[in-house]
C-alpha cells in the first residue's frame, strides 16, 4: 500500500513537470511571434522605377518626383490618392533632372531643391502650387549645395539640414520663410555630421537620426522641438544590443502618434527591416519586414493613420512596387 503510494506520488510529479514544461514551450512559442506588422500591395507606381526620389503627404495626397533610374537623372512629378489608390502625373519639375533631393510643405505649397544630377551637388530651390499646378523659383538654398540631406516643416517654415556638399559631410541646418523668400542659419545641433538621414515628425516633434558619415553609420538619435526650434538629444540607437536599427538611406514615417524606420542599408547589407520608435518610453521595438525586395533610397507617403512604402533600389534593380503597413496586425503573406 505504502509502495504504490510513492508510485503515485510520482507518477503525479511527472505530471506536473510534464504540464509546466508544456507552458514554458507556449510562453516561449508566443514569445517568439509577438512581432507585429502586415504590409499589403497596393497600386504599383506608373512610372519609371527609380530610387532617392522626393516624396510627401499634402491633404491625404502623396507627391513624388525626381529621383534615378539607373540610366537617367529625373524630373517628372506625381501624385498618389491615397483614398482611391491611384497615381497620377503632375507637371514637371522645373529644376535639372536629380536624385538625393529634399523637400517639405508650407500653406499648400511644395518646396524641392538640392540634390545631385550626375556631376554636381546643387543649391537650387523651387516651390509647386498645388492648386495650379505650377512651379517657380525661389531664393537659392543658402548653406552649401549638396545632396543627401534631410528636411521638414513646421506651419510656417521649412528646414533643410545635413548632406554631402561633395567634399564633406555636412551638419549645418537653415531655416527657410516663405513670406520673405528668405533662407537664415540656424544653430544648436550637436550631433555628427551624416548624409542620407531619417526623419519622422510626431506632433511638434522631429525626430533625426541613422545616416553615414566617412564610411561610419551614425548612431546617434535627436529630437528638434518645431515650436522652440531647439534640438536635444535621446538613446543612442544602439542603446540596447537587440536594436538593428543603424543604417543609411533608410524611410522614416509616423503612424498613430508612433514613429518608423524602415529598409535601407546597414553593416550587412541592404535590408527590408522595420523599427517602430515610441517617442514616450524613448524605446524601439521591431516589426515585420517590408515584405517586397530589400531596398534603399525608398520613400514612404503618409498620413495621421496610413503609411506606404514604394520605390527604392535593390542593387541595381531599381523598383516601382508600393506597399501599405499596418503596424498592428498580424502578417499576411497572402495579402
Amino acid at each position: 500500500m505504502e509502495i504504490r503510494t510513492i508510485c503515485d506520488e510520482l507518477k503525479l510529479r511527472r505530471l506536473t513537470l510534464l504540464a509546466l514544461a508544456i507552458t514554458l514551450v507556449a510562453c516561449s512559442s508566443d514569445d517568439d511571434t509577438t512581432v507585429l506588422g502586415n504590409w499589403v500591395e497596393r497600386s504599383v507606381f506608373d512610372g519609371t522605377p527609380r530610387s532617392n526620389a522626393v516624396a510627401i503627404t499634402v491633404n491625404n495626397i502623396g507627391y513624388m518626383g525626381t529621383g534615378y533610374d539607373g540610366d537617367d537623372y529625373l524630373a517628372d512629378f506625381w501624385a498618389y490618392d491615397i483614398d482611391g489608390d491611384f497615381w497620377f502625373q503632375l507637371a514637371d519639375f522645373e529644376g535639372s533632372a536629380r536624385s538625393a533631393a529634399v523637400t517639405f510643405e508650407v500653406d499648400n505649397t511644395i518646396y524641392i531643391g538640392t540634390g545631385f544630377d550626375g556631376d554636381n551637388e546643387l543649391g537650387d530651390f523651387f516651390g509647386y502650387d498645388i492648386a495650379s499646378n505650377t512651379w517657380a523659383a525661389i531664393a537659392d538654398f543658402r548653406g552649401t549645395s549638396r545632396r543627401g540631406a534631410v528636411a521638414f516643416n513646421s506651419t510656417t517654415s521649412g528646414y533643410v539640414g545635413t548632406g554631402f556638399d561633395g567634399d564633406n559631410d555636412k551638419k549645418d541646418f537653415w531655416k527657410y520663410s516663405p513670406n520673405t523668400d528668405s533662407w537664415d542659419e540656424l544653430v544648436g545641433f550637436g550631433g555628427n555630421k551624416r548624409r542620407d538621414a531619417t526623419t519622422f515628425t510626431i506632433n511638434d516633434k522631429l525626430y533625426l537620426g541613422t545616416g553615414v558619415s566617412n564610411g561610419i553609420l551614425q548612431t546617434d538619435l535627436w529630437v528638434f522641438d518645431l515650436n522652440t526650434e531647439r534640438w536635444s538629444p535621446l538613446l543612442d540607437l544602439d542603446d540596447d544590443d537587440d536594436y538593428g536599427i543603424i543604417r543609411s538611406n533608410a524611410v522614416g514615417f509616423t503612424i498613430g502618434g508612433k514613429g518608423y524606420v524602415a529598409c535601407g542599408s546597414s553593416e550587412a547589407g541592404v535590408t527590408n527591416s522595420v523599427w517602430e520608435y515610441d517617442p514616450s518610453t524613448d524605446i524601439w521595438e521591431e516589426k515585420t519586414g517590408y515584405e517586397g525586395f530589400t531596398r534603399e533610397g525608398a520613400i514612404a507617403i503618409y498620413n495621421e493613420t496610413q503609411a506606404f512604402v514604394s520605390l527604392g533600389r535593390s542593387g541595381s534593380l531599381y523598383l516601382d512596387d508600393n506597399r501599405e503597413f499596418f503596424p498592428n496586425e498580424e502578417e499576411d503573406e497572402d495579402d
